[in-house]
């Protein structure tokens, strides 16, 4: 973990000079205006050994100055310094002014500073015949000694951890990562942590008649299973249900995909992921909840006993579903871990999955969609901008759902036409909630990876909805202690 210092005597070998495109503070160096710009870096190198390196992060118009932003150029400085082998390195306090009407930081800066620089400097290396780069040791805030940012700096630190878990899991290879492998993970992951951990698997996924997860299964020499982590540190909590797809790679089954390059087909678990990185930050912080982690896994492969089009999955609440495309599998599963969360006596109902190409179609690849409670999509994507997991709230129109109709079982898994995939997803998806529980559905299928490496978002997965998720159940609990409505 590199280290926040304050006050040190130490020069650092690198300063770090945070510059607005419109703000007064400006070093004596021969700043240009695209340095300025948002995610600039420009290197000004000392001219004789030992002298200090000067490194300008550009932040745009101060007037959008936001927490991200920060959390992006901290992503830049870490990854520019690192690259270059720098051990040591101080933000120029003179401009703190500029950035917080002080000399200041306030602990939420230093929280998204850790943050940002952490994940800029992740490296997916496991399988490269590279050595990683030594990660900066040091870095100085502020030179004030009596500023003490340990606490904000070690939130940071969770955060960053968790989403990097996300990501690591994400970008793993389907061969190191199949169900039985992934079900094993998630066991060393909250091992010694104040969770229960159940695996539904074999007999007892009949005996639970979880049909989807069997049906969507059947061809991989990998037996699917259910993963339920129960964290009850408040047994007086309202019970959430926090579900991630879990689909450790997607073929299509016997819809095969056709493509190029399909080994993006591996990240169908980021729905999986994040919620095992949301559970990470809430277990390590302790926070006071009853939550129910449900995660379905499965491989999505064809061999002769793969599901087919055509066949029908009954469910327990006695909807059946006739499958007319074995490529939207994932609402089969969601609709398992659904049904068992209601089972279960969840209130709060959360499913994240990467469940269509048609929300990047509607939203672009940086802004996820959500549907259901109008209060929660609300709360969501006010965190989202907050913290950059970002988020928009789409329709359910009632009218569309005689599009699932199926004549041959009570609903089709896809549509009857092809407009609006997101939103018919989650329309399947409401047949299988109880009306009394408030529940949410997030498609993140476009924002689970990313193509290039800018900020603190480095080419691969993202560990999208880690933080979204966490920072939801932390205001959630505030609200809660707050005598609010939640």
């Amino acid at each position: 973990m590199m280290e926040i210092k304050t006050g040190t005597e130490q020069k650092a070998e690198v300063l770090i000079e945070l510059v607005f495109s419109d703000g007064g503070y400006a070093p004596e160096l021969p700043v240009s205006a695209k340095m300025k710009e948002r995610g600039a870096q420009a290197w000004f190198y000392g001219r004789s050994p030992g002298e200090q390196d000067i490194l300008i992060i550009g932040l745009g118009a101060r007037n959008r100055f936001s927490m991200e932003i920060l959390r992006e150029a901290a992503g830049n400085a870490g990854r520019a310094i690192q690259d270059i082998g720098k051990k040591t390195a101080a933000v120029n306090p003179s401009c703190l002014h500029e950035l917080f009407g002080s000399t200041l930081w306030p602990q939420e800066a230093v929280t998204a500073w850790v943050e940002g620089w952490q994940l800029g400097t992740y490296l997916f290396i496991k399988y490269k015949s590279v050595e990683k780069q030594p990660p900066v040791e040091w870095i100085q805030l502020s030179p004030d000694q009596q500023q003490d940012y340990a606490t904000a700096a070690e939130l940071g630190q969770i955060r960053a951890e968790a989403t990097s878990l996300a990501r690591d899991l994400c970008n793993e290879a389907a061969s190191d990562l199949n169900p039985a492998a992934f079900v094993s993970r998630i066991q060393h992951i909250f091992a010694g942590r104040d969770v229960k951990i159940h695996v539904y698997e074999g007999e007892e996924l009949k005996q639970r008649q979880m049909n989807g997860l069997q049906a969507v299964g059947a061809g991989s020499k990998y037996p699917p299973a259910m993963v339920e982590i129960s964290y009850t540190s408040d047994p007086d909590a309202e019970h959430l249900a926090l579900i991630g797809k879990g689909v450790t790679f997607d073929m299509g089954g016997m819809n095969l995909k056709d493509a190029r390059d399909l080994s993006d087909a591996r990240f169908d678990m980021g729905g999986a992921a994040a919620i095992i990185g949301a559970m990470d930050v809430l277990t390590r912080l302790k926070v006071r909840a009853r939550i129910s982690a449900i995660i379905p896994i499965v491989d999505n492969v064809p061999d002769g006993g793969a599901f087919l089009p055509s066949d029908v999955v009954r469910y327990p609440n006695g909807l059946t579903v006739q499958v007319v495309n074995t490529d939207a599998e994932g609402r089969l599963i969601l609709a398992d871990a659904i049904l068992h969360a209601i089972r279960s006596g969840a209130t709060q109902v959360i499913d994240v999955a990467t469940l269509t190409g048609a929300v990047g179609h509607a939203l672009g690849l940086k802004v996820a969609g959500v549907w259901g409670d109008a209060e929660y999509a609300e709360q969501l994507m006010q965190i989202g901008e907050r913290n950059g997991d970002r988020i928009w709230r789409l329709p359910l129109v009632d009218e569309d759902e005689e599009l699932l109709n199926s004549p041959y079982a009570d609903l089709a898994n896809l549509a009857s036409n092809p407009y609006g995939g997101a939103n018919m997803a989650a329309l399947f998806l409401r047949r299988f909630v109880d009306s009394k529980a408030r529940w949410c559905h997030i498609d993140m299928a476009n924002t689970a990876q990313v193509p290039s490496t800018r900020g603190y978002k480095v080419l691969g997965a993202t560990g999208y909805g880690v933080r979204l998720l966490a920072d939801f159940v932390c205001e959630q609990i505030s609200a809660s202690e707050r005598g609010g409505n939640s």
